[in-house]
């Protein structure tokens, strides 16, 4: 078994998923290794740390992320709810959330060119059908228009940043930060709590990661 397809195993992904996931990330994985040098996709492009530090990163959040899509769910149907990765980068977690969950429709908002051409690429490839690549500044996307977002590597929370956030998402909607050290996401979320009182943080176990602090912050408007 490869150490994709038993991190994806420990990351709670049941085994029809992980069958039709693991072969598009390692497609994926290829992607980022031939074209970082030209894009600065990631930090690293060693295959084993990308599978670990980026993919099984963004997908240890997979469980969370699927109970609030459900209860979102019960309020309207799941063809009509839409996803946002803001500051997609290299499409870190946008793409391996939105191969994972094909029923829900995903925007990668992205402003640097390059690496929106990178996304569509990865897209096409992927064969994921439910994404859309919006190049864009985070600030200049429309107002109430999103149900989940989800960032990651992005900007830290801060005042301005966070109403911008707090903006384009629907009234009970949800924003989903990883993040790492609690004790940094104390001091950040300190920062904004006249625009966010009340936020949850739950423990991420990321395979291959273990003395590693990870963590997503879920907040809802």
């Amino acid at each position: 078994m490869s150490l994709l397809s038993m991190g994806l195993e420990k990351c709670g992904l049941a085994s029809d998923v992980i069958s039709t996931l693991e072969g598009k990330m390692d497609s994926y994985i290829n992607e980022i290794i031939l074209f970082n040098s030209a894009y600065n996709l990631t930090n690293t492009s060693d295959h084993d740390e990308l599978v670990v530090r980026h993919i099984l990163d963004s997908l240890a959040a997979y469980g969370p992320i699927k109970a609030l899509l459900q209860e979102l769910e019960d309020q309207t149907s799941s063809s009509d709810l839409l996803i946002a990765d803001i500051g997609s980068g290299g499409g870190l977690p946008g793409i391996p959330l939105a191969a994972a969950f094909p029923q829900y429709k995903f925007n990668l908002v992205e402003r640097m060119s390059k690496r929106c051409a990178f996304l569509e690429n990865c897209a096409a490839i992927l064969g994921l059908k439910n994404v859309e690549v919006i190049c864009s500044e985070a600030e200049k996307v429309p107002e109430k228009k999103y149900d989940l977002i989800t960032f990651r590597a992005f900007r830290p929370l801060d005042q301005a940043m966070t109403k911008t956030l707090l903006k384009m998402v629907k009234d009970g909607a949800y924003l989903c930060a990883y993040k790492a050290k609690m004790d940094s996401i104390t001091e950040e979320m300190q920062g904004i709590k006249n625009l966010v009182p009340e936020y949850k943080v739950q423990e991420l176990f990321v395979p291959g990661l273990e003395d590693s602090q990870r963590n997503l912050v879920v907040i809802k408007k």
